[in-house]
């Protein structure tokens, strides 16, 4: 087994083979979207430069900017303390989200109550 194919070994795909990858711009620590990767996603993005995701809803690979021209290049690729979630590190050119915005995170602020630590 390879180094990389170890690495993608490492991850604990759900039950239909997936793990949500969290996008995070690289230098100002911004969310942007959340994803979903298997193997073979995971594996692109690794070895491309540039972020792959599997579609649940079209079946199929994807990999951002192909037909927006908003593009995110890799980098950094990190795997959580249980080995279920990504965090991808990028440089995203243009907007993340598919309603055009920045960040898929902009627009519903869910007003949770708020404590600082005197609780």
């Amino acid at each position: 087994m390879t180094e990389l194919e170890e690495r993608i070994a490492a991850v604990a795909f759900n039950g239909d083979g997936l793990a949500p990858a969290i996008i995070q711009q690289w230098d100002t620590g911004e969310v942007l979207m959340l994803g979903w990767m298997d193997a073979e996603a995971l594996r692109r993005t690794l070895t491309t430069g540039r972020v792959t995701f599997w579609s649940r809803s079209r079946q199929e690979y994807w990999r951002k900017g192909d037909t927006s021209g908003h593009v995110q290049y890799v980098r950094g690729a990190k795997l959580d303390c249980d080995g279920d979630a990504l965090l991808i590190e990028v440089e995203q050119i243009g907007a993340a989200c598919h309603t055009g915005t920045r960040s898929c995170f902009d627009t519903t602020d869910l007003k949770p109550a708020v404590t600082h630590g005197d609780a």
